[in-house]
């Protein structure tokens, strides 16, 4: 037998014998407040049958759905609610977005520009903001600029967000390593290497933290918008960081949405987390409506088991761990679960 080896054929099996506790319905109503139903994202439900889609929500427990699509511009916002708030308005939250390009040929008009468009994408029916990673990334303004995540010519934007009661889905930056060096002490090396368009290395692009930062300022900014820092406020890596955030800005709350793995990896810390800040926390998938990955989802937060696979797919997605249920008290699931999300978006 060769001692040679390739990491992508190693797959070793547990010898561990652990519970594996089934959990077919969440302990409360569930709010999904971070998901997409596009072509792209979610299983591409957009072109399949909404009654099709209601019955996957209500096999898994879920009561509502906040598609964030309409960040992808006003068209797909449009479609969107037209194809599902229109068939079933109760069950469907949908976020409206920026048009970044516009910049360019709206020069110092842009921010008031969007302002507007943000208005009108709530009179038409959006119901929040959504946010991506390419402010502070790749937007760039008339000049050629990169902008910064905390650039003071957007304050009419996050103004009219806090004036109109439209909660800012925010996902800047990406997991830390994403942002390191590509070499064998990179923990998601296999990841970069499947998407090598996720690795984002200084220079060109910013530090981590530096944009991190900008979040920060931003949010401490602007208290009477309310902020949603998507995947765990952006830095799941580092519950301290984030936790301190929280205590200073009554008006950011966060979602958990594609980082069960990041979590259960830190169960002790994860809970604490949970616990302290059971009033800010919102679910969120951010995957494909599937009943058996809210299952997995719910498993990670209700039970106590141990050493289980965060995801189906055949290699682990994220990196090569295993993750551990929270076992979170019940008054803490049902605010996660559902509650908070009811709060932010005046339900």
């Amino acid at each position: 037998m060769s001692g040679d080896l390739s990491l992508k054929d190693y797959k070793p099996v547990s010898k561990l014998e652990t519970s594996i506790s089934e959990i077919h319905e969440p302990r409360f109503p569930v709010i999904d407040a971070h998901n997409h139903l596009g072509e792209t994202y979610g299983g591409g439900w957009i072109n399949r049958p909404v009654r099709e889609l209601l019955d996957v929500m209500d096999e898994a427990g879920v009561e509502l759905l906040v598609d964030l699509d309409g960040g992808w511009g006003e068209e797909v916002l449009h479609n969107h609610l037209d194809h599902f708030k229109a068939q079933s308005p109760k069950r469907f939250v949908h976020f409206g977005g920026i048009d970044w390009e516009q910049w360019e040929s709206l020069g110092n008009g842009f921010a008031a520009w969007a302002a507007k468009r943000l208005q009108a994408q709530k009179a038409r029916g959006a119901q929040g903001l959504k946010v991506w990673k390419d402010l502070g990334l790749r937007v760039k303004d008339d000049q050629g600029a990169l902008v910064k995540v905390d650039d003071p010519r957007l304050a009419p934007i996050w103004d009219i967000a806090g004036e109109l009661d439209l909660p800012v889905v925010i996902h800047v930056a990406d997991p830390v390593a994403f942002f390191d060096p590509l070499d064998p002490t990179n923990e998601r090396w296999e990841e970069i290497h499947a998407n090598p368009d996720w690795h984002f290395p200084s220079p060109p692009f910013p530090g981590f933290m530096e944009i991190m930062n900008q979040l920060e300022a931003l949010i401490k900014r602007h208290p009477r918008t309310i902020f949603i820092g998507a995947h765990v406020g952006c830095y799941v890596e580092n519950l301290s960081w984030v936790g301190a955030l929280l205590d200073q800005a009554p008006n950011f709350y966060l979602d958990i949405s594609a980082r069960i793995a990041e979590l259960g990896r830190q169960p002790y810390t994860a809970r604490r987390f949970f616990i302290d800040y059971a009033d800010r926390i919102l679910f969120g998938m951010d995957m494909a409506a599937e009943a058996a990955l809210y299952r997995l989802h719910y498993r990670f937060l209700e039970t106590d088991d141990e050493y289980f696979d965060y995801s189906f797919e055949e290699a682990p997605p994220s990196g090569r761990w295993k993750i551990y249920g929270l076992y979170l008290p019940e008054q803490v699931l049902e605010k996660v679960y559902g509650a908070n999300a009811r709060k932010v978006l005046r339900i």
